[in-house]
């Protein structure tokens, strides 16, 4: 038994002959095609990892409908992709958390959608539905997304978001490099989560997270008047955003170091306020955006010695 992506699986009643139970396959585990399939089901639209017994044969796609006359041909992209019956199409698409994570994922590393579905051999019209719908894929699926996206199951899952990053084992040859200025910019991006570290009111330490932008070359980042990251103001404070891949025991670390002040200009001000990727996080009124410049900017990495 062999498949394509599409094809129909169906499941006849061993005495009549009557269709049992059909469903597309959106999901490949073989290059050959070769079982087993994952299968969205046409009566319930979930989908599951099938095994097919002898009484389950395939209807192969370009045998289920009649031929068309062929258009002229035109770059595929996720919008062009025509969606399967199957596949919801009304109302506000409503991902669950696995499927947030795989979208998430996927822009982070700048993929198509049908890349990612190439790449973890299944429907671009499923992987549409992961990513819209709360569906609940099998670990098979799972396992595919997680190669194709260079990640874990367990980080697709959702895994340790209650334990602190860094619970593998060390490297057994890592090697530790500082980063130049440049590459450092680079990590920086336009926009995250970082850390400011501050002197509190009492004089002792206060680090707290805080969303992020970049805007020529400054750090800024909103906050609340009298908060604790507003102490940053007039002072000169240290910056550090950072990112650990715990599944490869690889990480990097940036740290600003400048002058903070109050972003007063009220074009400056709206701007930020226009440009902002998000709202901070956290919440509640904060509308007072705080600017670092800063005079150093270091870095250091952790990877494999022979990279």
């Amino acid at each position: 038994m062999r498949a394509h992506l599409g094809d129909q699986l169906v499941i006849e009643s061993p005495t009549t002959g009557a269709t049992r139970r059909d469903g597309e396959i959106v999901g490949l585990h073989h290059d050959d095609g070769t079982p087993p399939y994952d299968v969205r089901w046409s009566d319930t639209d979930e989908v599951t990892l099938v095994f097919p017994g002898p009484d389950a044969h395939i209807r192969h796609a370009e045998t289920a409908q009649p031929e068309a006359i062929p258009e002229p041909s035109r770059p595929a992209t996720d919008e062009t992709q025509p969606r399967s019956a199957a596949t919801p199409r009304s109302g506000t698409p409503n991902p669950g958390d696995i499927g947030r994570r795989v979208a998430a994922e996927r822009h982070r590393q700048r993929l198509s959608r049908g890349e990612t579905a190439r790449r973890a051999r299944m429907s671009p019209d499923y992987l549409a539905y992961l990513e819209e719908q709360p569906a609940d894929p099998s670990l098979a699926t799972l396992v595919r997304l997680a190669d194709a996206l260079g990640t874990s199951v367990s980080a697709l899952r959702g895994g340790g978001m209650d334990l602190p990053p860094g619970q593998g084992y060390a490297l057994l040859h890592p090697q530790l490099r500082d980063l130049s200025p440049e590459e450092c910019r680079t990590l920086l991006s336009t926009h995250g989560v970082g850390r400011i570290a501050v002197s509190g009111a009492d004089g002792r330490p206060v680090v707290v997270p805080v969303n992020y932008e970049v805007a020529d070359d400054a750090i800024v980042f909103r906050t609340a008047p009298h908060s604790a990251p507003a102490a940053a103001v007039g002072r000169e404070v240290a910056f550090e955003v950072d990112h650990v891949d715990d599944a490869m025991s690889q990480g990097w670390s940036v740290l600003a170091v400048g002058p903070a002040s109050v972003v007063t200009e009220p074009d400056a001000v709206r701007e930020l306020t226009q440009r902002a990727h998000t709202t901070p996080w956290a919440g509640g009124e904060r509308d007072m955006w705080v600017s670092v410049r800063p005079t150093s900017l270091t870095g250091r990495r952790i990877t494999p010695a022979d990279q």
